[in-house]
């Protein structure tokens, strides 16, 4: 069921960067998603929250084309491109997937090799295959590693081996390799799930960062809505696969969560003790006035 009072918006005109209309998905019995229908526009930031079981990671897989919706008229489109329609992945989609960054909870990133040579990986969808195999990657793409792990804060790392890395800066050296990609919208799923609270606020921050300074689309997921306050104008909600809210974030106060969850708004501000330093309280949230130069 959508709340009458919090019908779908788009913050910035008629211009989609994602589009989704009418999708569904069922895994046996249960609905995974139902009657889905959310618009991003270019250079928003958009949280999505619920919890467990929500459909939050199923509906980003629907995004970037991992999971094909129920067969039925259904549309994900992302920068102009149909990603799946009517229940049926683009037969394009490796190259669809090249302008989509994805991050992850458990990084993907290669343990065993340096920092630079994962986030190189950004440039697989174009290189050519003997270069791929032999990591004789252009240097203009290696050049691009290095200013994307600057750009996250990490460049220091550079030639480290990703294992020694902290959870933080795997996950930053990830956002790095999106960049490598050249992506224009970035899908981060639980990103900070497994950080401590100070990991995860320069996690969040550095997306924050690339969203406004570089006017990159962020759609990232989070279990506690303390982050999306702090650092996403704008929050979807969803409960057992449905879209029962879409608006600022700045509407979502503990009591506004009961309204919309229930006895599960509890969940969605677990982490509260955890990062009273870091983050401002529920219904005081931080909102960005302008863009950073």
């Amino acid at each position: 069921m959508r709340f009458a009072h919090c019908e779908p918006v788009n913050f910035n005109g008629s211009i989609r960067m994602i589009h989704i209309s009418n999708l569904n998905k069922t895994f046996g019995s249960s609905k995974g998603l139902s009657h889905i229908n959310l618009h991003v526009a270019p250079g928003e930031m958009v949280a999505l929250i619920g919890s467990s079981g929500s459909g939050k990671s199923t509906l980003m897989r629907h995004i970037c084309g991992l999971t094909a919706a129920d067969k039925g008229e259904s549309l994900v489109r992302v920068d102009s491109e149909i990603v799946q329609k009517n229940g049926f992945i683009s037969r394009d989609i490796r190259r669809i997937r090249a302008g989509i960054g994805m991050i992850f909870q458990q990084f993907n990133l290669v343990e065993r090799m340096s920092v630079a040579r994962n986030v190189m990986l950004g440039a697989l969808a174009r290189t050519s295959l003997w270069r791929s195999l032999t990591g004789a990657f252009h240097t203009d793409d290696k050049e691009l590693a290095l200013r994307a792990l600057s750009r996250v804060g990490i460049g220091e790392k550079a030639w480290q081996r990703t294992g020694t890395l902290s959870g933080g800066q795997q996950q930053r050296a990830a956002i790095a390799r999106a960049l490598v990609q050249r992506a224009r919208v970035l899908l981060a799923d639980e990103p900070i799930a497994s950080l401590d609270p100070e990991s995860a606020r320069n996690v969040m921050q550095t997306l924050r960062d690339l969203n406004q300074k570089d006017d990159l689309t962020v759609v990232v997921t989070l279990h506690q809505v303390d982050y999306a306050m702090r650092f996403c104008p704008r929050t979807v909600a969803l409960k057992k696969g449905e879209i029962v809210y879409d608006g600022p974030t700045e509407r979502l106060t503990p009591q506004f969560l009961a309204e919309l969850y229930g006895a599960e708004s509890d969940e969605l501000f677990a982490a509260k003790t955890n990062t009273q330093e870091t983050m401002p309280l529920p219904g005081s949230p931080v909102r960005e006035t302008s863009r950073a130069a």
